[in-house]
């Protein structure tokens, strides 16, 4: 019949169009498709721990403020950072007067970008101690209610690593960039590790993976792990690197119930 569109043509037009889709859906939608995972550690959780990483502020305020009010009402006990927080100095006082918007206490760790920027590290520690938390330039602090240990490690000397051990009491939480650096923990053993950097690769090809990722991440490219450390997770990041691209790897705040 004249017209009319058989299933070999949909079928056709479908797979036409597919890339097109693909593209429009890395560009325009994952990159600011910001997902909430939540993970429980332990069997009874007394505190709920936000997770986030990588924001690399560029100047995208609206953005930056979804994260925010997002993290806000997620209402955690405490907030992780690990890494990156911008690529240019000159993003840090915007970034910062955000990170001031969070309503917990903040404990982070600086990323390659944090240090390649030269930004001033006592303006975030400043940002970081007056939320009630910390900056953990290889530093280990106790929570307000002493129940949490966070330690932070800077991941300058790979060869001797400064790591403080955890605590024999409450729940011990790692706070670092590098997921390759979990290796470099034991003989310590954490309750949690948390890492960034990889951006889970920005683009992974289904049953396959990702394409590319940075330096210093190994196979803990994204996700849980268990490591003779302690449970490691790899955060894929609230920004992006090079290019604002993400295809099956959509922005994560991820919750812990510890």
């Amino acid at each position: 019949m004249k017209g009319k569109f058989s299933r070999r043509k949909f079928l056709s037009c479908s797979l036409l169009a597919s890339p097109a889709i693909l593209g429009a859906d890395a560009v325009m939608v994952e990159p600011q498709w910001l997902k909430v995972k939540t993970v429980r550690v332990s069997e009874k959780p007394t505190h709920r721990i936000v997770h986030v990483t990588d924001i690399h502020h560029k100047g995208d305020c609206p953005y930056l403020e979804q994260v925010i009010n997002t993290i806000n009402s997620l209402k955690p006990d405490a907030v992780c950072f690990t890494g990156d927080l911008i690529e240019k100095s000159h993003y840090l006082p915007e970034a910062l007067a955000f990170m001031r918007n969070i309503k917990a206490p903040m404990y982070g760790v600086p990323g390659n970008h944090d240090y390649w920027s030269k930004c001033r590290f006592s303006d975030i520690e400043e940002c970081f101690v007056n939320s009630g938390g910390a900056w953990l330039m290889d530093k280990q602090v106790r929570s307000r209610d002493r129940k949490l240990h966070f330690t932070g490690a800077t991941c300058l000397n790979w060869g001797k690593p400064r790591v403080h051990p955890p605590q024999p009491e409450g729940k011990n939480i790692m706070l670092m960039h590098y997921p390759l650096f979990v290796e470099k923990l034991t003989p310590h053993k954490f309750d949690l590790i948390l890492a960034g950097h990889s951006h889970g690769g920005q683009v992974r090809i289904p049953f396959v993976g990702p394409l590319i990722v940075p330096f210093w991440v190994g196979r803990y490219d994204m996700g849980w792990y268990e490591t003779d450390a302690g449970p490691l997770y790899v955060n894929p990041g609230i920004g992006y690197i090079a290019t604002s691209i993400r295809f099956n790897c959509r922005p994560e705040l991820t919750v812990f119930e510890v």
